[in-house]
This record gives structure tokens, C-alpha cells and sequence, in this order.
């Protein structure tokens, strides 16, 4: 099995965008990427090419490792800072250790509502759309597991987490979750993907420098 290409997604790129850039770069139409990132995420993005496009699903599976900057001040629409924000009243500023205890509450097999603004289908449609027209959008819960939490940062309205899950996750929902918990708000501000199973950030290509080395990877399809 070929190693894929580990890429550093930019911001404000979704997901696609790098596929369509790399397939300009090298040519290559068969490929596809492990685990889609939103815009407003960066960081690792595994993508395959050729025959390997058919592990893609094993490396959905493997555990994922983020960094997430929460504002706890408001939520928004779509649960990141892309949808309008809702400022609420805060009756209390939740206390580092209040912040650590709430968190705790999410380690482990858990239910989690997926965002309404999110690429499920509901009835053959994108929940995102349907959202976007104004029409209800029923999810379902869904079982994920999250593996740890470790508050990085805690400065009033802001929180940063590094978050180890598995598949399925919405780190959107957590942030609106955790809010949620605490009686403040929750929407998500910045996500990086720092890790995929050993694929790390630290080994991930930059885009812009990706056509300058193509010819070190192994393109033999």
C-alpha cells in the first residue's frame, strides 16, 4: 500500500477544493480525501490516489486528534463563527475548574446531535441545505466516542481544547454542547486537525509547495 499525501488544508478551502487543486497539479483524476474538513478548519487531510482511493474508508476510521478555540460568550447558526451569532446573557462566568468538570461529561461513548448546518442527508437531501432554505431539518443523535479532552487555554470567552475522537465527531457540536452545559454560549472559532491515526501535522504538505516536489512522490498509478 502507497503512503498517501498528508496535506496541511488551508483555510477557507473546503475539502474538494484541495482534491480539484491537486488533481490541476498532477494530473491525476482518481483522487479522493479521508474525512472532510469545513472551511474554516485546517490542518491534516489524507488524501489517496489511484488504486489506494479504496483504503480511503480505513483511514475514516482511524482516531483523530484536533485543537479547537471555543467561544463561550454566544452561539451561532451553524456553530461556528461562519453562521449569525446570537450574543446571550451570562449570568455567570464559569471558572476553570467548572469548565473542567463540565468537560469530563463528554469522555466516552456519548450521544451527539449533529450540526443542522452539516452534509448528512435527510430524506435524500444535505441537512446545509435544507437549512439554508429555512426548512426543518431532523437529525438523530448519533453514538461517537471521544477519547480525551485537555483544556489548553481558559480566558474568558475564549477556551481552546485538544480533542482525541474517533469517527463521526463533530467538534461544531461539542463547542454548542459544552456551552450548552455550562449555561453560556458555545460556537466554534478555530479548528485545526493536528493529527489522523500516526499521520501527524508535522509531515503534512503546504499546497502552494506540493508542484514542487510531485515528482519525489510515488505517482506510478
Amino acid at each position: 500500500m502507497k503512503k498517501p499525501l498528508i496535506i496541511n488544508k488551508p483555510l477557507n478551502m473546503t475539502s474538494m477544493d484541495v482534491i480539484r487543486c491537486l488533481r490541476k497539479i498532477t494530473g491525476i483524476k482518481k483522487i479522493g480525501h479521508a474525512g472532510t474538513l469545513d472551511p474554516l478548519a485546517t490542518g491534516v487531510l489524507i488524501v489517496c490516489y489511484g488504486k489506494e482511493t479504496k483504503q480511503i474508508s480505513s483511514f475514516m476510521d482511524m482516531i483523530k486528534e484536533y485543537i479547537a478555540q471555543i467561544n463561550l460568550s454566544a452561539f451561532s447558526e451553524t456553530d461556528d463563527a461562519q453562521g449569525p451569532i446570537t450574543p446571550i446573557e451570562i449570568k455567570h462566568i464559569p471558572t476553570a475548574q467548572e469548565v473542567q468538570l463540565v468537560i469530563q461529561k463528554f469522555i466516552g461513548n456519548i450521544e451527539q446531535m449533529p450540526p443542522r448546518y452539516s452534509a448528512l442527508k435527510v430524506n435524500g437531501q444535505r441537512a446545509y441545505k435544507l437549512a439554508r432554505e429555512g426548512k426543518p431539518v431532523e437529525l438523530q443523535p448519533r453514538q461517537i466516542q471521544i477519547n480525551s479532552i485537555e483544556i489548553l487555554k481558559y480566558e474568558w470567552p475564549l477556551l481552546t481544547i485538544k480533542v482525541v475522537c474517533g469517527k463521526g465527531t463533530y467538534i461544531r457540536s461539542l463547542a454548542r454542547d459544552i456551552g450548552t452545559t455550562l449555561k453560556t454560549g458555545g460556537y466554534l472559532t478555530k479548528l485545526e486537525r493536528t493529527a489522523i491515526g500516526k499521520y501527524t501535522l508535522t509531515e503534512a504538505l503546504e499546497l502552494d509547495n506540493i508542484e514542487s516536489i510531485k515528482d519525489t512522490l510515488d505517482l506510478d498509478l
